[in-house]
């Protein structure tokens, strides 16, 4: 299914609201805008396999632009539009674009964009920006007649970057029209979550993030509405799924944490009684703060852990999850094999390195675009189907999944394997904690000690220090303790909830 689908059966229906300003975009609206766009990139030589880039805010137009990609057989990138000029001109460069859509409300990082002569399509809408045409005239310019063939296209996204330059995860386009069925994430999700016409689903998240993107296009291809939020807010949030009365929504545990420090009055009065199923992923969600979210909301709260990379994935229950807490749950994508520094593979409850295995899956192979070294460190040095995203976990003795942490993040300090993600665990619902970032730095006798960034909750932090060393000291080893503790305003973390430990580290080091 695809918006045409639903245009035609239920034209007025809305298929984007805005939760904030209330702009809405229906199905026929989308088709028609989409298929728009497609005819003006065809008219502007793009075919099957180019890439057409977007930088935008969470607009309705960014799915305009979704659809005629994906309708037209072509990549679409949509670019983190918090990045700096330089990260993004890269972006686009890497990418090879040979179209870029841009909002005028990121006007300012857009004329600092150092662009290739090879993107020769260049739109912007909600306002002007030198440089690049008029997205409203293009579209009023462009047939509106259906393309004459409609290959499946995909998205080229780009990884959050947090351990160095964002790498593109380009995967095979897909082998069948936008109007077949076989799309790998509505297949995967669609029967998982029960996303249907009757669907009304709040994407709280930045519309470049991979999960925010698919799961909109999920939507739109099972005929539901999708409500999306300018930006995340917590009582906005709440908000809105009293008003749409939402059904679906899928967030980051950073959402859960400020959802949960919320005044419980203000959590009370609020009706969440719509809700259906609340997806979490992207990032590891502390026992506490799950066990406390399927408290106040039932046994609704569903996860999935998978990459941009969609190599593999697990998925879990709330009522499974209550059983194996802390898990990711059961094999949802491939099978996975947790080995170690060897290849060897490892029995239960050994942590390693996890590994998918995906051969009877179609679309299981990926390659990091114009990186075939770094795609070629992905494989099993015995198994080629069997890929890597970097991750570090273990395997219970019943096949549920459990995850330490990213290899990369691992400290290891006189010998020992320290995982950070525990220790910003312990401090996640911490009162007088607002974020916490945890590294490991060079020690000239340990190899490696555990310091710990803290953005405070609280005005005075003259004892803060001692007092979270306390806690942990009485909860953790002691060699788990961090050794240091550094009090910044604010943490470089993605507004996809993902932490950038990279600027910290230099920052210590440097």
């Amino acid at each position: 299914m695809y918006p045409g689908t639903w245009a035609r059966s239920t034209p007025d229906k809305p298929a984007l609201v805005m939760a904030g300003s209330g702009r809405t975009l229906t199905y026929a609206e989308l088709d028609e805008r989409s298929l728009r766009l497609a005819n003006r990139l065809r008219d502007s030589g793009l075919r099957r396999g180019d890439v057409v880039a977007l930088l935008s805010d969470n607009t309705p137009e960014t799915y305009e632009v979704y659809w005629a990609a994906l309708r037209s057989g072509l990549y679409i990138t949509a670019v983190n539009h918090n990045l700096s000029a330089d990260e993004a001109s890269y972006i686009v460069r890497d990418c090879g674009a040979r179209a870029l859509v841009v909002s005028a409300a990121k006007e300012a990082l857009v004329a600092a964009l150092e662009l290739d002569p090879a993107v020769e399509e260049r739109l912007a809408y909600g306002g002007t920006v030198p440089g690049f045409g008029d997205y409203e005239a293009a579209l009023a310019g462009a047939g509106a007649e259906p393309l004459a063939e409609q290959p499946h296209g995909d998205d080229l996204l780009y990884s959050s970057g947090t351990t160095g330059r964002p790498k593109g995860i380009k995967l095979p386009l897909p082998d069948y029209a936008v109007d077949e069925p076989g799309y790998k994430y509505v297949a995967i999700f669609g029967g998982l979550y029960g996303f249907d016409e009757e669907t009304v689903y709040l994407s709280p998240a930045p519309v470049y993030h991979a999960a925010p993107l698919r799961f909109g296009g999920v939507i739109h291809a099972t005929g539901g509405t999708l409500v999306m939020m300018e930006k995340f807010e917590p009582e906005a949030f709440l908000a809105a799924v009293e008003r749409h009365r939402i059904t679906h929504t899928q967030m980051v545990p950073t959402m859960f944490v400020r959802l949960l420090k919320l005044d419980e009055a203000v959590r009370a009065s609020s009706d969440v009684s719509s809700l259906r199923c609340v997806v979490h992923a992207a990032a590891p969600c502390p026992v506490e703060v799950k066990r406390r979210m399927i408290d106040w909301l039932g046994p609704i709260v569903q996860e999935y852990y998978a990459s941009t990379e969609a190599n593999g994935g697990t998925m879990i229950t709330s009522e499974q999850w209550l059983a194996h807490p802390g898990s990711v749950g059961v094999p949802l994508m491939g099978v996975p094999h947790i080995c170690g520094e060897d290849g060897r593979e490892l029995g239960p409850g050994e942590v390693g390195t996890l590994y998918f295995e995906r051969e009877e899956f179609e679309g299981a192979s990926f390659e990091y675009h114009n990186d075939p070294e770094k795609t070629a460190s992905t494989q099993h040095p015995a198994h080629p189907n069997w890929t890597t995203v970097g991750d570090l976990g273990y395997l219970d003795e019943e096949g549920f999944l459990y995850l330490t942490d990213r290899k990369a993040f691992m400290i290891i300090s006189g010998g020992v394997n320290i995982y950070p993600q525990e220790i910003e665990d312990l401090f996640s619902l911490h009162p007088a904690v607002a974020d916490i970032a945890v590294i490991g730095v060079p020690d000239d006798d340990m190899g490696e000690r555990v310091v710990a960034f803290v953005q405070p909750a609280v005005p005075d932090t003259t004892a803060l220090a001692e007092e979270l060393t306390t806690y942990a000291r009485e909860r953790i080893a002691h060699f788990k303790v961090p050794a240091e503790i550094h009090f910044r305003d604010e943490l470089p973390r993605t507004p996809t909830g993902k932490m950038v430990k990279g600027t910290l580290r230099d920052e210590y080091v440097g």
